[in-house]
């Protein structure tokens, strides 16, 4: 059975995730967990800020391991970013769409006034993309190339997110994975060139000499 504290994290991520941190109050939050208001200040002496930043971060780790169970098993980078979105898109059709990006709703209310939040938005992002660019770079794209690739990609998904909630419809998710995959194959293809000319560079200078 949760704990008080898990319960309220609980309660919190969901709330924030779709009221948002301004439209999320301390009272719903204790009265949504069966907790005691007092409670609340006993495990985050620091409030709602407090609270938040716990959150965002819980929430963050939570979503890597999502990326880690999605990109692992596949048999190749492409067919791993093509599943992660599918797999958004039914997450999405499952909730109603209520149920996106576990930071995103907090992440674009408190960028510009709260830097608390700010940075616990920040790291869990940068978490995202370091996680993506590794297993990028591990399939043989540069290290530099594997993190631009990885940014574009955790931005197609977060930019269509936002548009498949407004519009109540995959469809912006499943051109985005399109996109994002076709991405993925064509900087695979380029190493594969560049290597292949590099080869027959080397081959034409071993003929010369």
């Amino acid at each position: 059975m949760p704990s008080t504290k898990e319960r309220i994290m609980g309660v919190s991520a969901e709330l924030f995730r779709r009221n948002g941190f301004t439209g999320t109050g301390l009272k719903e939050i204790v009265t949504s967990a069966n907790a005691p208001f007092g409670s609340l200040y006993h495990f985050f002496p620091g409030g709602k800020d407090q609270l938040a930043a716990e959150v965002i971060r819980s929430s963050g780790a939570t979503y890597l391991k999502l990326i880690e169970a999605v990109f692992d098993p596949a048999p190749n980078v492409v067919t791993a970013v093509k599943n992660f979105f599918a797999g958004a898109a039914e997450t999405l059709r499952a909730t109603d769409f209520a149920d996106a990006c576990p930071i995103a709703t907090i992440a674009l209310e408190v960028a510009s006034t709260n830097e608390t939040l700010r940075k616990a938005t920040a790291d869990v992002f940068e978490s995202w993309i370091g996680a993506t660019a590794d297993r990028f770079t591990a399939a043989g794209i540069p290290t530099g190339a594997s993190r631009e690739l990885a940014m574009s990609t955790l931005a197609s998904l977060e930019g269509a997110f936002v548009l498949s909630r407004s519009l109540r419809s995959t469809k912006p998710l499943e051109v985005a994975g399109t996109t994002a995959s076709a991405a993925v194959r064509a900087a695979l293809s380029a190493r594969v060139s560049k290597r292949s000319g590099s080869a027959r560079r080397t081959e034409t200078k071993a003929r010369r000499s």
